[in-house]
Formats: C-alpha cells, structure tokens, sequence
C-alpha cells in the first residue's frame, strides 16, 4: 500500500479566522465590494478587502496579501492535493469505521441499465444489493468465481485486491468511485448534476453579490436536499457537485457547482470550519489553493472549499469553468474564483459544513 508524506506538524502555527463573526449586514457590503473590485485588481484584492479588518491568516503576513507572483504562500500549512497533482489517489481514505452502507442507493442502476454499488464506497462487511452488483462485476473481470449473494466477505475482499493489484490501482481491499469506475459499476455521474442557467450579465445573489456562470439563488436555485440541517450552514452534496449557502431562515442565499472529490474521503456529517487561508499551497508544493476554508482533517492532509488551483510553476489554472460539476480533485471542492470569494465572506471558522 502507498502512502504520501504530507507535513502535518505545522497546524497549530496558522491562525483561523478572527474569533468574532461579523454581523451579516457588514460581510454582504464587504462581500459586494470585493467582488465587484476584483475583475479589475485581481483575486487577491477580494482577500484584501473582506478581511480588511482581520489579521490574516498567512503566516508573517499579518494585515497583508501575497501577490500572485511572490513566493509561496503559508508554505507552513499544505492542504490536501487535487487529484491530478496526487499520482496516488486512494479508494477508501475515509475512517474504516464510517458505514458505507448507510449511503446506499436504494436505485442501484445506471442511465444504461447496467447495476451500481450504490454507496460511496462497499467493504468488508457491506451487504446488499451493490455487493451482489461488485461480485459480479468481479467475475467478469476474472478476479472472482463465488455467488452473487450480496454478502461481501473474506473471498470478496481477497478479489478486489486481486484485482486493484493487477490494475495498478490504490490496494486496500475497499472498492470506492476508483475501483468501481474501472468496474463499471459507478453511476453516471453527469446525470445526477443539476446544471442551472447561466445568469444574465450583472446578476446577484440575495446578499447582493454578482453570481458566477455556474451560480444560482432564492427560487432559482434547486431546492435544497433532504437531510441538509437547519440553520445559518453551508451544505455539500457529492452526489450532485453542488453547494449551497443558507442563512438562518433557511433562505439559499447561494447555490453552485463544485469540482470534488474522486475518492471516497469526504466524509459525511456536519462538520465545522476550523481554518481558513487566504492562499494556501497543496502538500507537494506544486499548486496554490486560494481562499482555502478547511472543514475536515484527514491522515493524508486537510480538505476543504478553495478556487481553482493554479500551478505555481506557470500560473496556469488545473481545470476550466466548464468543468465544474465534475468530480476532478483529490479531496477538496474546487470553485469557481466568484464563488469562492463569496464563500470567502459567508463561512467564519465556526460555520457549519453539512456534506451529504
């Protein structure tokens, strides 16, 4: 089994948000001004202007923003790389102890018929209709010659290995969207993504802030999910790339696609924003992550709502617009810069996170 040796010996030396949230009225008129700036000074002029009263989170750069072509930026804190920086995605990073089976999909089937796992990811233990689906996916794929009987045991664990090894996959028994994919027993993704109009030129959300090309709000935006909490909170939905940002009468004061996670590391639950960065730079040093707002610590480094990376060799960007609502990162939800700076003044450390 691989494994990455990401620094996690520097958490404590980077502070998170001030202690304080601002009052709503205060964060909407910074917000609006921030962004409306920003097409003309850049994105770190959001940062600039919607912390203008907060002691930055970068590490010897208090009351200041590094510049796109200065150094590394809170080079003492990396975050979780994106996938296609990360040559060693894994299958099954969440905790072993989470219930994959609590997730399953009770229509475990594709848009061509073909059956599904129908969970995030199927272990030692699981049972059910999507363990009957991976036994037979096994046997086709010559790893596996028991019945299709639903019970994923021993035999079965020793088949996906089997068959991670030979497809030089990550080897760890768990079949996750990785393995499953190369099965083909995952579903077809794009048809669970709800894609919204793109809005008119000039429009805003309900705090009044220009949405992006993949932004929606109020009635416009798709209903929240079930299961999604209550109160002021921010909700993630893997399934459909899709984030929502609702106040305290449960009014969508913004909705937007994502680009998550491949594997199977987003763990569901409420969480909590325990840190933010203005930028911060992913583990192996090759990717700046702005306005990074971290809601979940994993063995392998800490996952959260960021822009777009970019590299830090060109400054070329790892993924376009168009390409949101697809499952492209290793582990943190990549957003449009837009969307990321309003997130930027919407979640405080504090803030709940709801991933579903």
């Amino acid at each position: 089994m691989r494994a990455h040796g990401l620094d996690h010996d520097h958490d404590e030396l980077v502070a998170g948000a001030s202690g304080s949230a601002k009052p709503p009225e205060q964060r909407r008129r910074e917000l609006g001004l921030a962004v409306a700036t920003a097409g003309i000074l850049g994105i770190a002029t959001i940062a600039a202007v919607a912390t203008a009263d907060e002691p930055s989170v970068l590490a010897g750069t208090e009351g200041t923003v590094v510049a796109a072509d200065e150094g590394p930026a809170d080079s003492a804190f990396v975050d979780f790389v994106d996938a296609d920086l990360d040559p060693e995605p894994a299958d099954g990073d969440i905790d072993a102890d989470a219930d994959a089976d609590a997730e399953s999909d009770d229509d475990a089937s594709r848009a061509d018929g073909g059956c599904v796992i129908g969970a995030d990811s199927v272990r030692q233990g699981s049972s059910g209709d999507g363990v009957a689906c991976l036994q037979r996916a096994l046997t086709v794929a010559g790893v596996y010659d028991g019945p299709a009987d639903g019970d994923f045991d021993r035999a079965i664990h020793e088949a996906v290995v089997e068959f991670q090894e030979r497809e030089h996959l990550f080897v760890d028994g768990v079949v996750g969207r990785e393995s499953a994919v190369v099965l083909d027993v995952w579903p077809d993704e794009d048809s669970l993504v709800t894609r919204t109009p793109r809005p008119a030129p000039g429009a805003t959300d309900l705090w009044g802030v220009e949405l992006s090309p993949v932004a929606s709000a109020g009635d416009d935006a798709p209903p929240l999910p079930e299961g999604s909490g209550s109160g002021y909170r921010v909700v993630y939905e893997k399934a459909g790339q899709r984030v929502w940002a609702v106040d305290g009468d449960e009014r969508i004061i913004r909705s937007w696609l994502v680009s998550g996670s491949t594997t199977a590391n987003e763990l569901p639950g409420t969480h909590t924003v325990y840190s933010r960065s203005e930028r911060s730079t992913a583990w192996n040093g090759k990717a700046y992550l702005p306005y990074m707002i971290r809601w979940l610590k994993t063995e392998r480094g800490n996952i959260g709502f960021h822009g777009i990376p970019t590299k830090v060799s060109t400054g070329e960007v790892y993924q376009t617009t168009d390409q949101l609502g697809e499952r492209l990162s290793g582990g943190c939800q990549r957003q449009h810069d837009t969307d990321a700076a309003f997130l930027w003044g919407f979640a405080d450390v504090g803030t709940s996170v709801v991933v579903i």
